[in-house]
């Protein structure tokens, strides 16, 4: 099976400025393609697992259609960040050899803001659905999470997302959590057609294309302290997670539906 999505990887050649705004202090840098790349580092509070959900709610919300800047897998050697002034910053950069992940950086974009831009009935449901299945707690009022680039909604920022794999247990009763938190999403009181939403996607995510995302993980990232499990156990695992959740998606779309009800 070929290996779904193929990222490029590139090297970062030089780091910019950290982006503050971000937990786990990513930075915009540039890379040996000439482009520049909002960066997450593996040294960072949440380590490789951050990584992950980042590139498997990012790559999962692209298999759906929703626009998410390209990612990239971002090579860190060993002499980079020595010349760094700020001592924060060096210790992350050597904390984060190896392979990191890069987000394109949109130039220009705007932040968005639910005050200024009405989202679409479609688009809304499509993005709390996404949400609810990654459960993703990070795309709320207070931060939403999306940017308008090109008069277009882009979704950034999934770190925060598969919540489960910081505790490693109770994976099945994770996979079929209602995900209570989806009562607190940006966009929820416009995501009138769930229902609609979940057949649809029901049907774009088979099982061959979810195994496809994650088998593209890198290795690197699935050597874990907290477990004696293999990559390729891990990999089951999350494997096993999505189409568990997937299967009984209406227990988490009945949860959204009913925290809806509540706000209009």
């Amino acid at each position: 099976m070929s290996n779904f999505p193929e990222l490029r990887t590139v090297t970062v050649t030089r780091y910019i400025t950290p982006l503050r705004e971000g937990g786990s202090l990513p930075a915009l840098a540039e890379a040996d393609d000439d482009f520049k790349y909002v960066l997450k580092f593996r040294g960072a509070g949440h380590g490789v697992k951050a990584l992950i959900a980042e590139f498997l709610g990012g790559e999962i919300a692209r298999l759906l259609g929703l626009k998410v800047p390209e990612l990239v897998f971002a090579n860190l050697d060993e002499a980079f960040g020595r010349t760094e002034a700020d001592e924060e910053i060096q210790d992350l950069l050597q904390g984060s050899q190896g392979l990191n992940l890069g987000l394109h950086f949109l130039s220009g974009a705007i932040t968005f803001d639910p005050a200024v831009t009405v989202v679409d009935e479609d688009s809304a449901s499509k993005i709390v659905w996404l949400d609810a299945y990654i459960t993703n707690v990070d795309r709320t009022f207070r931060n939403t999470n999306m940017l308008i680039w090109n008069r277009e909604l882009w979704l950034i920022d999934h770190g925060a997302a598969f919540y489960f794999h910081h505790s490693w247990s109770n994976r099945e009763k994770h996979a079929k959590s209602p995900f209570s938190l989806i009562k607190d999403h940006v966009l929820l009181p416009q995501a009138g057609r769930l229902q609609q939403m979940d057949d649809e996607f029901r049907k774009i995510l088979s099982e061959e294309k979810l195994r496809q995302i994650v088998n593209a993980i890198p290795e690197d990232w699935l050597y874990w302290r907290e477990t004696d499990e293999t990559p390729e156990e891990i990999k089951e695992a999350y494997i096993e997670f999505l189409l568990t959740r997937l299967a009984h998606s209406e227990i988490f779309i009945k949860e959204a539906q009913d925290a809806r009800q509540k706000l209009i």
